[in-house]
Protein backbone atom coordinates (compact mmCIF):
# COMPACT_ATOMS: atom_id res chain seq x y z
CA UNK A 1 0.00 0.00 0.00
CA UNK A 2 1.61 3.30 -0.80
CA UNK A 3 0.82 6.66 1.05
CA UNK A 4 1.24 10.21 0.37
CA UNK A 5 4.24 11.56 1.75
CA UNK A 6 4.97 9.45 4.80
CA UNK A 7 1.23 10.23 6.46
CA UNK A 8 -0.61 7.44 7.58
CA UNK A 9 -4.14 7.51 6.14
CA UNK A 10 -6.61 7.18 8.83
CA UNK A 11 -7.19 4.11 11.02
CA UNK A 12 -10.44 3.44 12.91
CA UNK A 13 -10.42 1.61 16.09
CA UNK A 14 -10.57 -2.01 15.10
CA UNK A 15 -9.22 -4.48 17.61
CA UNK A 16 -6.93 -7.14 16.05
CA UNK A 17 -7.96 -11.09 16.03
CA UNK A 18 -6.75 -11.48 19.50
CA UNK A 19 -8.05 -8.12 21.10
CA UNK A 20 -11.13 -10.62 23.06
CA UNK A 21 -7.82 -11.75 25.22
CA UNK A 22 -6.91 -8.38 25.94
CA UNK A 23 -10.12 -7.43 27.40
CA UNK A 24 -11.66 -5.30 24.48
CA UNK A 25 -14.88 -7.57 23.88
CA UNK A 26 -17.68 -6.62 24.75
CA UNK A 27 -18.50 -9.45 27.06
CA UNK A 28 -15.25 -9.10 28.62
CA UNK A 29 -15.87 -6.10 30.68
CA UNK A 30 -15.38 -8.13 33.67
CA UNK A 31 -12.40 -9.35 33.89
CA UNK A 32 -11.43 -5.34 34.94
CA UNK A 33 -12.55 -3.20 37.69
CA UNK A 34 -15.41 -1.53 37.36
CA UNK A 35 -14.46 2.16 36.13
CA UNK A 36 -17.03 5.22 34.98
CA UNK A 37 -14.65 5.76 32.10
CA UNK A 38 -13.18 3.07 30.29
CA UNK A 39 -10.30 3.87 27.73
CA UNK A 40 -8.72 1.55 25.40
CA UNK A 41 -5.76 2.03 23.31
CA UNK A 42 -4.77 0.86 19.92
CA UNK A 43 -1.66 1.84 18.17
CA UNK A 44 -0.19 1.17 14.83
CA UNK A 45 3.73 1.61 13.64
CA UNK A 46 4.31 1.42 9.91
CA UNK A 47 6.84 1.92 7.57
CA UNK A 48 6.60 5.94 6.19
CA UNK A 49 7.25 4.86 2.67
CA UNK A 50 5.55 1.34 2.10
CA UNK A 51 2.69 2.02 5.01
CA UNK A 52 3.81 -1.98 5.78
CA UNK A 53 2.71 -2.74 9.48
CA UNK A 54 5.32 -3.25 11.46
CA UNK A 55 3.74 -3.71 14.61
CA UNK A 56 0.27 -3.50 16.35
CA UNK A 57 -0.76 -3.08 19.46
CA UNK A 58 -4.10 -3.01 21.39
CA UNK A 59 -3.95 -1.51 25.70
CA UNK A 60 -6.13 -0.74 28.43
CA UNK A 61 -5.33 2.26 29.82
CA UNK A 62 -6.40 4.28 33.68
CA UNK A 63 -8.14 7.08 33.96
CA UNK A 64 -6.23 9.54 36.65
CA UNK A 65 -7.72 10.86 39.47
CA UNK A 66 -7.52 14.70 38.04
CA UNK A 67 -10.30 13.84 35.07
CA UNK A 68 -12.69 13.79 37.69
CA UNK A 69 -11.39 17.41 38.96
CA UNK A 70 -11.42 18.33 34.93
CA UNK A 71 -14.97 16.88 34.21
CA UNK A 72 -16.76 18.69 37.39
CA UNK A 73 -15.04 22.11 35.98
CA UNK A 74 -16.30 21.26 32.68
CA UNK A 75 -19.71 21.05 34.20
CA UNK A 76 -19.75 23.64 36.66
CA UNK A 77 -18.92 25.90 33.84
CA UNK A 78 -18.04 24.95 30.47
CA UNK A 79 -16.03 27.94 29.74
CA UNK A 80 -13.96 27.81 32.86
CA UNK A 81 -11.74 25.08 31.09
CA UNK A 82 -10.78 26.08 28.05
CA UNK A 83 -10.39 22.36 26.49
CA UNK A 84 -11.64 18.86 27.67
CA UNK A 85 -8.94 16.45 26.09
CA UNK A 86 -6.73 18.14 23.72
CA UNK A 87 -3.60 16.46 23.09
CA UNK A 88 -1.45 12.99 23.41
CA UNK A 89 1.53 13.55 25.43
CA UNK A 90 4.07 10.75 24.61
CA UNK A 91 7.05 10.11 26.62
CA UNK A 92 10.29 7.55 27.57
CA UNK A 93 8.93 6.85 31.17
CA UNK A 94 11.56 7.40 34.74
CA UNK A 95 15.01 7.01 34.48
CA UNK A 96 15.95 3.73 35.45
CA UNK A 97 12.92 1.49 34.44
CA UNK A 98 13.54 -1.49 32.81
CA UNK A 99 11.88 -0.31 29.22
CA UNK A 100 10.60 -3.76 28.59
CA UNK A 101 8.68 -4.00 31.96
CA UNK A 102 7.69 -0.68 33.28
CA UNK A 103 5.76 -0.56 36.65
CA UNK A 104 2.13 -0.33 36.41
CA UNK A 105 0.09 2.63 36.21
CA UNK A 106 -1.53 4.26 39.36
CA UNK A 107 -4.34 7.00 39.54
CA UNK A 108 -2.39 9.56 40.91
CA UNK A 109 -0.52 9.72 38.10
CA UNK A 110 -0.29 13.64 37.29
CA UNK A 111 2.17 14.38 34.52
CA UNK A 112 4.34 11.77 32.36
CA UNK A 113 8.02 10.86 33.96
CA UNK A 114 9.96 11.81 30.42
CA UNK A 115 7.71 13.91 28.13
CA UNK A 116 9.24 13.47 24.86
CA UNK A 117 6.90 15.31 22.61
CA UNK A 118 2.78 16.20 22.41
CA UNK A 119 0.60 16.77 19.42
CA UNK A 120 -3.31 17.56 18.95
CA UNK A 121 -5.35 14.84 17.80
CA UNK A 122 -5.55 14.29 13.67
CA UNK A 123 -9.26 13.77 14.29
CA UNK A 124 -11.93 13.39 17.20
CA UNK A 125 -15.11 11.18 16.72
CA UNK A 126 -18.21 9.65 18.17
CA UNK A 127 -18.34 6.04 17.49
CA UNK A 128 -21.93 4.17 17.16
CA UNK A 129 -22.61 0.71 19.27
CA UNK A 130 -21.30 -0.71 16.02
CA UNK A 131 -18.37 0.83 16.50
CA UNK A 132 -18.41 3.00 13.85
CA UNK A 133 -18.05 7.11 13.21
CA UNK A 134 -20.95 8.43 13.53
CA UNK A 135 -22.49 12.09 13.27
CA UNK A 136 -24.71 11.66 16.18
CA UNK A 137 -23.47 11.78 19.66
CA UNK A 138 -22.54 8.53 21.94
CA UNK A 139 -20.91 7.86 24.82
CA UNK A 140 -17.86 6.40 23.11
CA UNK A 141 -15.44 9.43 21.80
CA UNK A 142 -12.30 8.33 19.86
CA UNK A 143 -9.55 9.91 19.62
CA UNK A 144 -6.77 9.94 17.43
CA UNK A 145 -3.09 11.02 16.98
CA UNK A 146 -0.41 10.81 13.91
CA UNK A 147 3.10 11.00 14.79
CA UNK A 148 5.36 11.21 11.01
CA UNK A 149 8.58 10.02 10.60
CA UNK A 150 9.99 12.60 12.47
CA UNK A 151 8.03 13.26 15.93
CA UNK A 152 8.01 10.82 18.64
CA UNK A 153 11.39 9.26 17.82
CA UNK A 154 12.43 7.46 20.54
CA UNK A 155 12.11 3.95 22.87
CA UNK A 156 8.19 4.86 24.29
CA UNK A 157 7.21 3.48 26.87
CA UNK A 158 4.41 6.27 28.43
CA UNK A 159 1.40 8.33 26.96
CA UNK A 160 -1.53 10.36 28.23
CA UNK A 161 -4.34 12.27 27.36
CA UNK A 162 -3.53 16.04 28.56
CA UNK A 163 -6.21 19.00 28.43
CA UNK A 164 -8.07 21.61 30.63
CA UNK A 165 -4.99 24.66 30.84
CA UNK A 166 -2.79 22.63 28.79
CA UNK A 167 -1.37 25.47 26.26
CA UNK A 168 -2.28 25.10 22.12
CA UNK A 169 0.95 25.52 21.70
CA UNK A 170 2.78 22.09 21.72
CA UNK A 171 6.17 23.58 22.73
CA UNK A 172 4.82 24.70 25.89
CA UNK A 173 4.38 22.21 28.64
CA UNK A 174 3.01 23.17 32.11
CA UNK A 175 3.03 19.55 33.92
CA UNK A 176 2.09 18.92 37.45
CA UNK A 177 5.16 17.87 39.44
CA UNK A 178 5.85 15.27 40.49
CA UNK A 179 4.53 13.02 38.07
CA UNK A 180 3.23 10.59 40.89
CA UNK A 181 4.27 11.73 44.12
CA UNK A 182 1.43 11.68 47.52
CA UNK A 183 -1.71 13.09 46.05
CA UNK A 184 -3.12 16.35 46.54
CA UNK A 185 -6.38 17.05 45.41
CA UNK A 186 -5.78 21.32 46.57
CA UNK A 187 -3.23 21.54 43.71
CA UNK A 188 -4.97 24.12 41.14
CA UNK A 189 -5.27 22.50 37.94
CA UNK A 190 -6.04 25.78 36.37
CA UNK A 191 -2.74 26.76 36.22
CA UNK A 192 -1.41 23.42 34.76
CA UNK A 193 -2.13 21.14 31.99
CA UNK A 194 -4.01 18.19 33.19
CA UNK A 195 -3.49 14.56 32.64
CA UNK A 196 -6.78 12.76 31.89
CA UNK A 197 -5.79 9.10 31.64
CA UNK A 198 -2.50 7.19 31.54
CA UNK A 199 -0.76 4.07 30.03
CA UNK A 200 2.81 2.67 30.36
CA UNK A 201 3.46 -0.47 28.14
CA UNK A 202 6.72 -2.30 26.77
CA UNK A 203 8.95 -0.34 24.93
CA UNK A 204 8.10 0.60 21.51
CA UNK A 205 11.44 1.96 19.66
CA UNK A 206 10.25 4.38 17.23
CA UNK A 207 12.61 4.89 14.25
CA UNK A 208 12.62 8.13 12.03
CA UNK A 209 11.52 5.71 9.38
CA UNK A 210 7.79 5.22 10.50
CA UNK A 211 4.79 6.62 11.13
CA UNK A 212 3.01 6.12 14.94
CA UNK A 213 -0.47 6.23 14.98
CA UNK A 214 -2.77 5.85 17.97
CA UNK A 215 -6.64 5.93 18.77
CA UNK A 216 -7.74 6.22 22.06
CA UNK A 217 -11.60 5.07 22.41
CA UNK A 218 -12.58 6.94 25.60
CA UNK A 219 -16.42 5.10 26.82
CA UNK A 220 -18.38 7.07 29.16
Amino acid sequence: MKIDKGLIRREHFKPPANALKLGLGAHHEDHYPRSSIRGDVIMWLRDGKTGELQEERVHRNLVVRDASILIARLLKDSQEAPHGAFALAIGTGDTGWDPMSPPAATDTQRSLYGELTRKTFTSTEFIDSGGSPTAIATNVVDFTTTFTESEAVGPLVEMGLIGGNVDSNMSVQKPVTPPNGAYDPLVDLAQYDTLINYLVFPVINKPATSTFTITWRLSF
